[in-house]
């Protein structure tokens, strides 16, 4: 079997090659290309993605996968080489269902889009874009059916990027969860605001840059194997095990938004640069899911980059970064100000309290556009009643409404946004099984020690990339199902404490 074995990962290495080349491709679209080379990108991603989607899915890969998948299924479950053949299979399974030339459509769709979204957001142009989110919003129910029929249009899209999961199970968790956060919200936002006008002052870029740049390098960002560069929506790429790629962006008007942006990539970083180097261009070599991707993003940018913990470190080198802006600011001053608790516009700006009502609302926008009860046209307005609703606020504008996110502009339309609130429900529940087995990582972030976190997650979680299906992975890492429970008594503990609950 390991002649059949060598030839697989030959074959797929390929595909993985290629599919990297786009991803090259991409971050650069992200980042440096000028508007000029839209339509050339289009071309070029959608010839590298079709490529990459009949190399997956050649006859070749099928024939060898026949024959290695009864040797896998017989191995030992911790085998990495049954491991490989089993994801192989499931990935080659679902890919074989959509034809190359859908794929090579969608991604030179997605370019044209997202370049149109770049210039429609600052212009407050939804009319602009709405065209080609029509086209989406066709492409993905195409993307959809071509996995058969499911409970739920919504189901396949969901799976991609959350194996297992489907409307009906994140409802499931989705629906306690708001009952817990809606009392929440309201008991913390009928109270005085905290003041948190240390962090609108003006902070220059290059000011803000570097000292974001001191404190992930802190953490464990290995800038031999990775950069940071600026784009429209921060985003964390990778290439290759080696070359993990990070983007954020700043406003000069609030220190908040490119450092917590900033650590907040890095937590997606140090996971992928994690993997076991032995999975280089195998499909092992990445995060398990989206819900496990966003749980060290926010793990890194909210469980310890929003801590007081952390705080008591950084902050001195704060001022002294920053010695205008917060000189004369006290750390509870500071600490109050970046877990202020109101009802926002911005996902990404949002905080933690209210953050996973953002996610809702967004994931139910999704449901409601595949099911086709609600239209492209409407979706602006749609938008803005369900902030009346939920948070008691509406956007001026559709700038900070329905144009924020890149999602769906960069993407396809469902299974864009339940990872978020699964990542932020698995952050505090792997955080409290590091502490569990090394209680003294709390004292040791307060000293600006890392290390012990950083490489107990490494050990336990990011070395295995997708080896093990994502409830085997949890259970792994923290002993346990996924549950709910950690996270409120993260949310209770930390807000009871700074708003006298």
């Amino acid at each position: 079997m390991q002649e059949q074995l060598a030839d697989l990962k030959e074959k797929i290495g390929v595909a993985q090659d290629l599919s990297y080349a786009g991803a090259v491709l991409n971050w650069d679209q992200s980042t440096y290309m000028p508007n000029g080379g839209a339509e050339a990108r289009g071309r070029q991603m959608a010839t590298l993605s079709r490529l990459a989607h009949e190399h997956a899915t050649s006859a070749e890969v099928g024939r060898l996968l026949d024959k290695l998948v009864p040797w896998a299924e017989q191995q030992d479950p911790e085998s990495d080489d049954a491991a490989l053949v089993l994801v192989t299979k499931r990935d080659y399974d679902q890919a074989v269902r959509v034809p190359s030339e859908f794929i090579a459509e969608l991604y030179s769709h997605i370019a044209k889009t997202y370049t149109a979204w770049t210039q429609a957001r600052p212009n407050n142009d939804f009319a602009a874009v709405a065209p080609l989110l029509e086209k989406t919003l066709d492409l993905s129910r195409r993307y959809a059916e071509f996995f058969g029929p499911s409970e739920h249009i919504a189901d396949p899209l969901i799976d991609l990027a959350d194996q297992g999961m489907t409307v009906a199970k994140i409802r499931e968790i989705f629906g306690p969860l708001r009952e817990q956060l809606v009392p929440l919200v309201k008991t913390i936002t009928e109270q005085p605001a905290a003041d948190d006008s240390c962090l609108l002052q003006h902070y220059p870029e290059a000011e803000q840059l570097a000292f974001g740049e001191s404190l992930i390098r802190e953490i464990g960002y290995d800038f031999e194997r990775g950069r940071q560069d600026k784009t429209h929506h921060p985003f964390m790429t990778k290439f290759s095990i080696g070359d993990v790629r990070i983007t954020t962006r700043f406003r000069d008007n609030d220190l908040s938004d490119g450092l917590f942006s900033t650590i907040h990539e890095t937590g997606h970083a140090v996971y992928e640069l994690g993997v076991n180097p032995a999975y280089e261009n195998t499909p092992l070599a990445s995060g398990a899911s989206a819900g496990t991707h966003e749980s060290q993003s926010r793990l890194w940018e909210n469980v310890v980059g929003r801590s007081r913990a952390f705080w008591q470190y950084a902050y001195p080198k704060a001022q002294a970064a920053f010695p205008s802006q917060l000189g004369n600011v006290d750390l509870e001053t500071f600490y109050r100000a970046i877990n202020k608790v109101q009802r926002s516009l911005v996902r990404t700006d949002s905080d933690e309290v209210t953050y996973n009502l953002h996610v809702m609302i967004r994931f139910d926008l999704e449901l409601a556009l595949l099911e086709g009860k609600l239209a492209i046209r409407d979706l602006p307005e749609a938008w803005h009643e369900r902030y009346r609703s939920d948070l008691g606020i509406t956007a001026p504008d559709d700038r900070d409404g329905v144009l924020q996110d890149v999602h769906w502009y960069g993407g396809i339309i469902g299974g864009s946004f339940q990872g978020y609130t699964l990542g932020n429900i698995l952050s505090a529940q792997i955080f409290d099984a590091a502490v569990k087995a090394n209680p003294s990582i709390p004292t040791e972030i307060s000293q600006g020690q890392f290390a012990n976190l950083h490489n107990w997650l490494k050990a336990n979680m990011y070395v295995y990339g997708r080896k093990y299906s994502v409830p085997t992975l949890i259970r792994k890492v923290t002993g346990q199902d996924l549950s709910i429970e950690p996270y409120i008594r993260y949310l209770r503990t930390k807000y009871g404490e700074l708003y006298s609950l």
